[in-house]
């Protein structure tokens, strides 16, 4: 239909004539109303926009003293595992006060026995590693 056919179509209807795609040859327009249109596009953006934020994990944290409880350690285990089910990382920070820092092993024991505790639906993102007087690691769900 040629532009002033289309122009005369909206104007005898009480809409507009909104062009679609301006790229194509010849441009693709629409006979439809302008606010309608407009809102119809902003609630698709924001929709788009909070699937996108929905997709993003977090990266929650958890610190653990190395003289811990059982029971207070099960907590924790559970609390985390809440974060992975979320779909969030989390990230386990084994913290040493005073003199603990003469027992790193002891440290690493910890970790390795809340990596154990989590099971085998959790992957370790890399390494163990010292930054300053905490002894840390990431870990997502499989």
């Amino acid at each position: 239909m040629s532009s002033k056919d289309a122009l005369a179509l909206a104007r005898k209807s009480g809409v507009d004539l909104v062009e679609i795609a301006a790229a194509a040859n010849p441009p693709v327009v629409k006979v439809i109303d302008w606010g309608k249109f407009q809102y119809q596009r902003m609630k698709e953006e924001a929709k788009n926009r909070k699937k996108a934020r929905e997709k993003q994990s977090e990266l929650k944290q958890m610190k653990i003293g190395l003289k811990i409880s059982d029971n207070d350690l099960n907590i924790k285990v559970r609390k985390i595992r809440g974060f992975l089910d979320d779909g969030d990382r989390a990230k386990i920070m084994i913290v040493f006060r005073g003199r603990e820092m003469a027992h790193k092993e002891l440290g690493n024991e910890l970790l390795n026995k809340v990596i154990s505790l989590l099971g085998d639906d959790v992957i370790v993102e890399g390494k163990p590693q010292f930054s300053g007087r905490n002894l840390s690691v990431g870990i997502r769900k499989k």
